[in-house]
């Protein structure tokens, strides 16, 4: 096997690994750590410190420790969020939640610059197109990676239903469920109890100890980049000091296209949000259990990764506008159908016929919206995609800060009010497009979405 490709399944398989476990505590930390709303709360600390760490980090842990170990360092940030859920308590979680924050924009950068370079590198030596080669490993680093939404939530569906007490919820329980729940602790008090402490130390285990794999892989098999290598990509990373490109993410602001694209951009914030923070919550756990809550985000995940494969494909045939009305319609109809919808055990399919949905949507915000910026701000790709980062992160972070405050009719409402907002600023950039360039035909040949953005899901 090629060395090269051999340090790209390292990092694939580590990263499937430390995320197995992530993605799996972000799903269960509404219903697992619900009192107070400390979960939702943990989560919105989570993303805020993403945001500043994305600022200036990154560069400044690869100049110093160089990718192998920027990498490794930042999954311990993942496990100290891991080890924060055993006595998950605001004087443990919120602190491992800064710390997973900050950790996570270096790691995924690192990653990002680790491929290029052994790209680049197994190009020069085979005379190949080094453009090919990146494409290609970032390919196997996606088809690894992608898979972890479907393990982390398998695991805890499979501990968690482990429980011996399975409690009948009673009628009047259940109408604490769904969009007009009741501010309470319901998950606490109905048949979707909290499990066992055993069941979910089990869990967390399972949790820590593959995150721990994850950084003995990087640190075992990972090889360190060969200084020379390096260097140059150093100096691109030195290149940008932290104010100008803080200033640069801002700068790009007077782009009248950037500002109507924001209300898009944290929408995608705000949907994701509510399906992980609400969804799972008020609807899942209260009326089926939190060992639902697993199975029903692995049908989220399977559906998004496939809908992102097709969109991407697709979108230089159909074009970027059907694929955004499709999920406008899909989403406000999953919207309205969830205000009227009153969850109850007997309609189980139903439980998973909206995540389903959810991801079918998800995926053309995704894929569209990346590729959207990327052939609206071909000449200033850097600012753009810090603002695409900077305003998905602050949707995150509004979404899951007032999750425990608010009744989730009124988080519908206000997702069905940012949803409207957002086609209304799309169709103005679309008509701005068109307006600048009549009759040419290099933005609809041009209209192809890139892959589905993972940092978002970090």
């Amino acid at each position: 096997m090629d060395r090269n490709l051999k340090n790209v399944l390292v990092i694939s398989f580590g990263f499937l690994l430390l995320f197995t476990a992530y993605g799996g505590l972000q799903s269960l930390q509404s219903s697992l750590n619900s009192e107070e709303g400390l979960g939702v709360a943990s989560l919105s600390v989570l993303y805020a410190a993403l945001i500043l760490s994305s600022m200036f980090l990154p560069p400044i842990l690869i100049k110093k420790l160089g990718c192998k170990w920027t990498i490794a360092i930042s999954m311990c940030c993942y496990i100290a969020f891991s080890l924060g859920n055993f006595y998950a308590s605001w004087y443990t979680l919120i602190p491992t939640s800064v710390i997973l924050g900050l950790g996570g924009a270096p790691l995924w950068s690192a990653k990002c610059t680790y491929l290029t370079i052994a790209g680049t590198s197994y190009a020069e030596k085979a005379g190949k197109n080094a453009k090919d080669i990146i494409n290609q490993y970032f390919g196997v680093f996606f088809l690894v990676f992608q898979s972890s939404g479907i393990w982390g939530n398998l695991i805890s569906s499979l501990i968690l239903s482990q429980s011996s007490t399975k409690v009948t919820i009673s009628e009047e329980d259940l109408a604490c469920c769904g969009a007009y729940n009741c501010l309470t602790d319901t998950t606490n008090t109905t048949g979707s109890a909290k499990p066992t402490n055993s069941l979910i130390y089990t869990l967390l285990g399972v949790y820590t100890a593959s995150g721990v794999l994850a950084v003995l892989l990087v640190i075992i098999f990972l090889d360190q980049i060969k200084s020379d290598q390096a260097e140059t990509e150093k100096e691109k990373l030195e290149a940008p000091s932290f104010w100008s490109t803080f200033l640069a993410t801002f700068r790009h602001l007077k782009d009248k296209r950037q500002c109507l694209l924001i209300p898009l951009t944290m929408y995608s914030g705000f949907e994701q949000g509510f399906l992980s923070g609400d969804y799972t919550k008020v609807y899942v756990t209260c009326a089926l259990g939190i060992q639902y809550v697993g199975y029903v985000m692995i049908c989220f995940a399977a559906v998004n990764s496939l809908c992102s494969l097709l969109f991407g494909k697709i979108s230089q045939f159909t074009g970027r506008k059907l694929l955004f009305a499709l999920a406008t319609v899909t989403n406000t109809a999953c919207i309205i159908a969830l205000l009227l919808w009153k969850p109850h055990p007997k309609q189980l399919a139903v439980f998973f016929v909206f995540p389903a949905l959810w991801g079918l949507s998800d995926a053309v915000w995704q894929t569209q919206t990346n590729g959207l910026y990327g052939i609206l701000f071909e000449k200033h790709k850097e600012a753009a995609f810090a603002n695409y980062r900077l305003w998905e992160s602050l949707g995150f972070v509004i979404a899951f800060g007032y999750s425990t405050k608010l009744q989730a009719y009124i988080k519908l409402y206000i997702l069905l009010s940012v949803l409207v907002l957002s086609m209304v600023t799309y169709g103005a950039v679309e008509y701005l497009e068109a307006k600048s360039s009549p009759g040419t035909p290099t933005a609809a040949k041009k209209e192809n979405g890139g892959p589905h953005s993972q940092e978002t899901l970090m």
